[in-house]
């Protein structure tokens, strides 16, 4: 696919489909969705839907963030996140609970994730507004730029044109919105959308290499007793994680290689650290 930076293509795009049934069985009804956020910039925002909130209200006094979103990962939640400060907005769309894209007034991805626990920890308001598992899949390939659109038999994402957006999942029309690009563009999803990893900014220890201790080597050897204590408290995920360590990779290297929220692993570092298990290089 060829990237379009906000302008139309040299080259001749695809015909756009017609609003009907293109795609889609005869006689099918294709919902046309409203959008939440009408006339939004960041393009995520853009083409959110409405859905109500299954949270709203939410601020830092009373609710701390990091536990709602593991709350969210351990329900495998689909949907987006949405926080408000004045007129300062950022926008995460959560896939099985795992932050996978994230827009606000000037970035996108990870340091838009940022922004929005940034404007969070201000006092920002947050909701919580779920959505069916197909579209936040369609969703989730929506970032800073668009792409030439090629309708394939199994693309799945969004189409954007002047006249309004199509989602596709497997090559099938499931829906359209009344927001639109000024020109003609596709964001397509990936196959398994990716966890997004906090920028080094605001999580620091995610990036950083732990060396192994002694005591963190007999904690991996089976035939320890410190192996089945630490079994006990850790499981097979820590014992994995603490074998990632030894290796080299660090906390956000692992998370993305073995799709693990990274809220997940911040309290196991911390108790490797604390337990002697590793040390920060």
């Amino acid at each position: 696919m060829t990237e379009l930076d906000g302008h139309a293509a040299g080259d001749p795009l695809p015909a756009a489909p017609a609003d009907d049934a293109h795609g889609s069985e005869p006689g099918d009804l294709i919902p046309e969705l409203t959008p939440m956020f009408p006339g939004a910039a960041p393009f995520l925002a853009r083409f959110l839907p409405h859905s109500e909130p299954s949270h709203t209200g939410l601020t830092h006094h009373f609710c701390d963030l990091h536990a709602f979103l593991k709350y969210l990962h351990g329900g495998g939640w689909y949907g987006y996140l949405h926080a408000a400060l004045g007129e300062q907005s950022a926008f995460v769309l959560l896939f099985e609970g795992r932050a996978v894209t994230a827009a606000a007034a000037s970035s996108t991805g990870e340091q838009a994730l940022g922004e929005l626990l940034n404007l969070y920890e201000q006092g920002a308001s947050l909701s919580a507004h779920p959505l069916p598992a197909d579209l936040t899949h369609v969703l989730s390939g929506i970032g800073s730029r668009a792409w030439k659109f090629n309708l394939t038999e199994d693309f799945t994402g969004l189409h954007a044109r002047p006249t309004g957006a199509i989602y596709y999942l497997r090559g099938q029309i499931m829906a359209t919105l009344p927001a639109t690009l000024p020109y003609e563009g596709a964001f397509p999803a990936p196959l398994r959308p990716q966890t997004l990893i906090l920028p080094r900014s605001l999580a620091g220890w995610a990036h950083h290499q732990y060396a192994m201790t002694l005591r963190g080597r007999d904690a991996t050897n089976a035939i320890t007793g410190l192996h089945q204590t630490f079994r006990a408290r850790h499981g097979a995920p820590g014992l994995a994680f603490l074998r990632a360590l030894s290796e080299s990779l660090s906390p956000a290297e692992y998370a993305l290689r073995s799709d693990v929220a990274l809220h997940d692993l911040e309290s196991m570092v911390q108790d490797f650290v604390k337990s002697g298990y590793v040390r920060e290089v």
